[in-house]
């Protein structure tokens, strides 16, 4: 497993034991504000290891195609439409 990837699943664990903490203040009825901080802090982190796959798709997938026009450019495309997304 490639640096990137160890980084995103550090922070993939994380969320999965943020994400078990925000059920559990739900369930005690804890007050919204601190619920609301911590889904926002749980998407902050989803968002740092979407960053570390990307940056790992970048330094992989797309270099490996930097050889072959077709395939750069099918690469780049994808990298275009993720940031499409990640930008609405």
């Amino acid at each position: 497993m490639n640096q990137e990837r160890a980084n995103a699943l550090r922070y993939l664990k994380t969320v999965k034991g943020q994400i078990d903490g925000i059920i559990h203040m739900l369930e005690e009825e804890r007050y919204c504000i601190d619920i609301s901080n911590q889904i926002m802090a749980s998407s902050a982190l989803l968002k740092k290891a979407n960053l570390h796959i990307l940056s790992g798709h970048l330094e992989s997938c797309v270099k490996t195609a930097m050889g072959n026009k077709n395939e750069t450019d099918e690469k780049l495309k994808e990298i275009e439409q993720v940031l499409a997304k990640v930008l609405k």
